[in-house]
Formats: structure tokens, C-alpha cells, sequence
């Protein structure tokens, strides 16, 4: 079998073979469907003349260890993204957006984190290595597509990282519960920042005294808290409306 890595899910592969047909290998897809959302995506690879393999249920659960895959699985070919957050931050200059994320550990709030990122042209997204998940195909699949075109940085110690940030002029901006002011008060600029934490447990102590402000999303429902790519989504959306050159 080819050297790749897997790709799960409809949006993902039909967003692979979109944006860059020539990494697509080959495809696997359910033997017993015969949906029309099948049927396009089968068109979509044939036209790109890439492999196409019927499998049953039984080996596509294999192939990824019981991760959800909609029934179509496709082998690609690595996309080459920044690894350097110099090099990122350097080729951004002063239109530079960053997602900082401290501590996701839920491979379904990445991806979604990431699909966010992608719609409000953030350049990375930015996450600690010792309490953060992977690029894994379940996170593939719930990004639709972003794994492939947002770069995915971890760094060793997140306080350090934010210090740079600070000597590089670089606004950093913490979305926290107990932020002094409301987020449509926050003064933003770009360069910046916006740095988030784990569902429950927040920003931790450390990242929130590297930040330059914190800001909470005022709420007037019942609920506490909101879903970390929710949240991302909010920030990012009204940096986008205040800022319309991101």
C-alpha cells in the first residue's frame, strides 16, 4: 500500500480533491451505498483519474480503527504547510492573525477550530505541545479541509512562545470568562493574537498573565460557558468585522 496518510469523511476528501487533485492516491468508499452524495464524490475522483476501491464496512473500520468515516476513506499524499512560526509571521507582516490554543485536547473542537480559522483567514494556529491534540484523521474530517490549508504549529512552552509575541510588537488578546471587558469593547489591531482555552478549565494562569488583555463574550442566556470553536468563531468573526483587511 502507497505511503500517505488518511483522510476521512465526505467534506475532507471532496475538499482535497478540489483544492489539490494530484495528492489524491486513492479512494475506498462503502460497497452498499448508492446515495447521490456518493455518487458525485466517485464523479468528482474520476474526473481527477484517481483510484477507486468498493470495500466493505468491515475493512473500512479497520483502516481506521473505528473512526467515524461516512464510508469513504482516501489515501493522500502530505501537503507541505509552514512548520516555522518565524517564517509565518515574517511573510504575514502587519496583517498577521494568529489562533492560539491553550490546551485542546478534543480532536473534534481542532478541527472545527481550524475550519473556523480558515473562513476568517487566520495564517496558524498555535498550541503547546504537552496538552494538546494531533493532527489526527478525526480531526481531518471534522475540518473539512483546513488540516490542509491552515498551518498547525505546536510549541514547546506557550509562556515563552507569548513573551515573542510581546517583543514583536504583536497584540495578544485572551478570551476569558472573567475578562475585564466585554470583547466588542477590546481595542484590536493587527498584528494579534487571539488566545483561547480548553473547554472547562479556560486560559491557564500563565497564559493569561502573557496576554495583553483578556475579554469575556457577554451572554445573557442561561449558559456558562460556550464551545471552544464556538467561541473561536465569535472572536474571529468580530476581529473580520472590525478589521476587514485580515
Amino acid at each position: 500500500m502507497a505511503e500517505g496518510q488518511l483522510l476521512l469523511g465526505f467534506h475532507a476528501i471532496t475538499a482535497r480533491l478540489r483544492q489539490n487533485p494530484a495528492s489524491v492516491q486513492e479512494i475506498w468508499f462503502a460497497d452498499n451505498r448508492r446515495d447521490g452524495r456518493l455518487k458525485a464524490l466517485v464523479a468528482l475522483a474520476e474526473q481527477h483519474r484517481v483510484k477507486l476501491h468498493p470495500a466493505n464496512t468491515d475493512r473500512l473500520d479497520g483502516m481506521t480503527r473505528g473512526a467515524r468515516h461516512q464510508g469513504v476513506i482516501a489515501r493522500v499524499s502530505a501537503q507541505v504547510l509552514a512548520t516555522d512560526i518565524d517564517a509565518v509571521m515574517d511573510a504575514a507582516g502587519d496583517h498577521l492573525l494568529l489562533l492560539v490554543l491553550d490546551g485542546c485536547q478534543d480532536p473534534h473542537n481542532l478541527g472545527a477550530c481550524l475550519r473556523v480559522a480558515d473562513a476568517f483567514g487566520v495564517n496558524a494556529v498555535v498550541a503547546p505541545k504537552d496538552r494538546s491534540v494531533g493532527l489526527t484523521p478525526a480531526v481531518s474530517r471534522v475540518a473539512c479541509g483546513a488540516a490542509e490549508t491552515v498551518p498547525y504549529l505546536m510549541v514547546t512552552n506557550l509562556a515563552r512562545f507569548l513573551e515573542e509575541l510581546a517583543d514583536r510588537d504583536i497584540l495578544t488578546v485572551g478570551a476569558d470568562m472573567d475578562g475585564s471587558k466585554p470583547l466588542y469593547d477590546v481595542d484590536l489591531r493587527l498584528p494579534m493574537a487571539w488566545v483561547l482555552g480548553a473547554e472547562g478549565s479556560g486560559l491557564r494562569r500563565l497564559t493569561r498573565e502573557h496576554c495583553d488583555a483578556l475579554a469575556h463574550i457577554p451572554m445573557s442566556g442561561t449558559v456558562e460557558s460556550l464551545n471552544l470553536s464556538v467561541s473561536t468563531g465569535i472572536c474571529l468573526a468580530e476581529t473580520r468585522r472590525r478589521l476587514p483587511a485580515v
